[in-house]
C-alpha cells in the first residue's frame, strides 16, 4: 500500500510540476509539500481537501485507501 507522501508525489509529478511550483499553486511553503511528500510531517483537513480538489481525486485515493 502506498502512503499519502508517494501518492502525493506521483500526482504533483504527472503533472510535470516541481516542489516549488506546487507549493506556489497551493499557497504553502516547499519544506511543507517536502514534508507531507517525505512523511515527516501530515496534512490538515483543510489542506487535505485542498489537495484532492487541486488533483480533482478523492481523499480515500490521496489516503492510499482506492485505487
Amino acid at each position: 500500500m502506498k502512503t499519502f507522501g508517494e501518492i502525493l508525489k506521483e500526482l504533483r509529478i504527472e503533472k510535470g510540476l516541481t516542489q516549488k511550483a506546487l507549493a506556489q499553486e497551493l499557497s504553502v511553503t516547499v519544506p511543507t509539500l517536502s514534508h507531507w511528500e517525505c512523511g515527516y510531517q501530515e496534512p490538515s483537513f483543510k489542506d487535505l481537501i485542498m489537495l484532492c480538489k487541486y488533483f480533482e481525486v478523492s481523499a480515500d485515493y490521496m489516503l492510499g485507501l482506492s485505487d
